[in-house]
């Protein structure tokens, strides 16, 4: 991408880990965790969840390590405590979920506007990549591996005689991760671009890869 897009780019993906975060507060605050409203987290204001290294670094990192093949970024965790939840066993799991679903809310409303027809199209350029950024958070967020969504998700579901499954991801899940990150992190793009398919139709969808590769 040129130098514009690639800032745009990466304007949409801090502004939606952002609301991510947020929605990880709001469900936490729904049942009765209001950690993150304590502490000043539930809002949308980016400063209250950038993180030097999720929010700043890793996306370098990512675009040079894959010659601008792939991008990620995440805000600072909302953190939550889940003895407070009223759900103690699956709340995790829900609290979880919470981001990868508001981005995928996201994703809907913002393709529902790519297919409003006369739209200017730098409108529904900038409208598709903010399909494609929050299809690519819920997805990634959905890897089940600390820090990861989706290993709160899994843990929450485990049944107790798989508690060794907690204990190892309790030591290597960081590791793991970022065996993740550099050798197969690509992978993810494979669903992300079927779900935005999806969602944006054929035409709104090659309108987005024209954009992407130039």
């Amino acid at each position: 991408m040129e130098a514009m897009s690639i800032f745009i780019f990466f304007v949409i993906l801090l502004l939606s880990a952002v609301f991510h975060e947020y929605m990880h507060g709001w469900a936490a605050n729904e049942m009765g965790d209001s950690t993150a409203k304590d502490l000043g987290r539930l809002t949308l204001n980016p400063l209250a969840h950038i993180d030097p290294f999720m929010t700043l670094a890793l996306p370098a990192l990512l675009y040079i390590a894959s010659g601008g093949g792939f991008m990620f970024a995440a805000a600072k965790p909302v953190p939550f405590n889940p003895y407070n939840l009223r759900y103690p066993k699956y709340g995790p799991a829900l609290v979880g979920i919470a981001g990868p679903l508001g981005n995928l809310a996201l994703a809907a409303l913002f393709a529902s506007i790519v297919r409003i027809p006369g739209l200017p199209t730098t409108f529904v350029s900038v409208a598709g990549l903010v399909v494609w950024v929050n299809v690519l958070l819920a997805v990634f967020n959905l890897v089940p591996l600390p820090p990861l969504d989706g290993s709160h998700v899994l843990l929450s579901l485990l049944p107790p005689r798989w508690d060794g499954v907690h204990r190892f991801l309790e030591q290597y899940g960081f590791v793991l991760f970022i065996v993740f990150l550099v050798w197969l992190a690509d992978w993810v793009l494979v669903p992300v671009i079927v779900v935005s398919r999806f969602l944006l139709g054929a035409d709104g969808f090659y309108a987005l890869l024209s954009l992407l590769q130039n």
